[in-house]
C-alpha cells in the first residue's frame, strides 16, 4: 500500500478524486484488521466488559472497514494523475515547472465528456495525487524522488499518469514502470529526438533522455513519431532499427498494430505540436502537425495496454494565451480515456 509521502497538495485536475484520501482510507482499514477495534477501551474495573462501549467501537470499525473496501475497489486499475515539476535541465528556455499547475487549472475549461472517446471522466475510476515533493538542487535524488512516486502508484493497482515538468522525468518512470512490466514497449511522441548521448558534457538532460530509457527497455522497445529536430549523431542511432522512427504522426496507426497486447508507456513532448499551435513550451520546433491532427493521431492507440504515460513541457511563461495548457489538458483527457479503457 502507497505511503503518499512523496506527494504535495495541489489543486486537482477535473473530476479526479484525491488519492490521498483513498489511500489513507485503504491503509485505516488495514490498520483496523491487524489490530482489532475494540483494544481501545479496557474492561471495567470489576472485570466486565464495557458492552456498550464496544459495541459503538464495533460499529465504527465496521464502517471504517466498509469505507476502505470501497477505496481498495476505487483504486483498483484507477488512473492516477501526479505532477512532476522538474525544470533543470531545459537547453532554451525554461518553465516547464510550473506544467502541472496550469494544465490542472486548464482542465477546467474542458468538458468531463469526450466525444471522441464516448467516455465521461465522471464515470471513470481517476485520481490526483498532487505534486511530487521536488526539493530543489541535484537531479539524482529529483528522479529518484519520481521513480518512488511511480513505484508507489504503481503497488496500489493504478496506472499513473505524469505531468510534467521537463522531459527528463519520463526516465525515473520508465525505470519504474519496467520494473513492474519487463516487456514493456514506449510510444514517444516528440518533435526533437531526445537521444543525445551527452549534451554539453552531460549525461541526464532532457535532450538525452530517450538515449538513457534506451539502456532501460533496449533501443528496440522504443517507437518514435512526429521527430522533426535531430543531430546526425541522434539520426544513426535512432533510426536502428528504421522501422520505430518516423517523423509522421500516422506512424502511430503501424506502432498500435506492432504493439499488440504488450505493456505500453506513452511519452508526449507538448512540443510535437506546431508552435502555432502551443507556443507555451521550453523549445518550439516550427513544421508540426495541428492539434487537431495530433488527436486525431491519438485515436489511433486506442485499444491499446496503456500501463502508464505522460505529457511534458509545459512551460506557461510562454502561454500568454493559455491554448498550450488548454491542449495538454484535452490530451490528458483523451489519455485518462485510453488507459481506464
Amino acid at each position: 500500500m502507497g505511503s503518499v509521502n512523496h506527494f504535495i497538495d495541489t489543486s486537482r485536475f477535473m473530476a479526479a478524486r484525491d488519492y490521498r484520501v483513498a489511500v489513507r482510507g485503504r491503509g485505516a482499514g488495514d490498520a483496523l484488521r491487524k489490530h482489532g477495534a475494540s483494544d481501545a477501551h479496557p474492561d471495567a474495573a470489576d472485570g466486565t466488559p464495557v458492552a456498550g462501549q464496544r459495541l459503538r467501537d464495533a460499529a465504527v470499525a465496521g464502517q471504517r472497514l466498509r469505507d476502505a473496501a470501497v477505496a481498495r475497489q476505487q483504486l483498483r486499475n484507477a488512473v492516477v494523475l501526479f505532477g512532476a515539476p522538474l525544470d533543470a535541465t531545459m537547453s532554451f528556455r525554461s518553465g516547464a515547472r510550473h506544467g502541472p499547475r496550469a494544465i490542472r487549472e486548464y482542465s477546467y475549461v474542458l468538458e468531463t465528456f469526450s466525444a471522441q472517446a464516448g467516455l465521461d471522466l465522471e464515470t471513470l475510476a481517476l485520481f490526483d495525487a498532487g505534486d511530487v515533493d521536488i526539493a530543489p538542487g541535484e537531479i539524482r535524488p529529483a528522479l529518484g524522488m519520481i521513480h518512488d512516486a511511480v513505484r508507489e502508484i504503481l503497488s496500489d493497482g493504478c496506472k499513473p499518469l505524469m505531468l510534467g515538468g521537463e522531459h527528463l522525468v519520463t526516465l525515473p518512470a520508465v525505470e519504474a514502470v519496467h520494473g513492474a512490466y519487463p516487456g514493456l514497449m514506449v510510444i514517444q511522441i516528440d518533435a526533437h529526438a531526445d537521444m543525445r548521448e551527452q549534451y554539453l558534457g552531460q549525461d541526464l538532460t532532457h535532450a538525452g533522455v530517450m538515449r538513457r530509457v534506451s539502456a532501460v527497455v533496449g533501443r528496440e522497445n522504443i517507437y518514435s513519431a512526429g521527430i522533426r529536430s535531430i543531430s546526425a549523431d541522434e539520426y544513426e542511432y535512432a533510426r536502428c532499427p528504421a522501422t520505430n522512427f518516423s517523423p509522421r504522426l500516422d506512424a502511430l496507426d503501424d506502432f498500435a498494430h506492432i504493439a499488440g497486447n504488450r505493456p505500453v508507456y506513452l511519452t508526449i513532448d507538448i512540443d510535437v505540436v506546431d508552435p502555432a499551435f502551443a507556443p507555451g513550451t521550453g523549445a518550439p520546433e516550427p513544421g508540426g502537425p495541428s492539434s487537431r491532427e495530433l488527436l486525431d493521431a491519438l485515436a489511433g492507440l486506442s485499444g491499446l495496454d496503456i500501463v502508464a504515460a505522460d505529457i511534458v513541457e509545459v512551460a506557461p511563461p510562454y502561454d500568454a494565451a493559455g491554448i498550450t495548457a488548454a491542449l495538454a489538458a484535452k490530451i490528458a483527457r483523451e489519455v485518462i480515456m485510453m488507459m481506464a479503457g
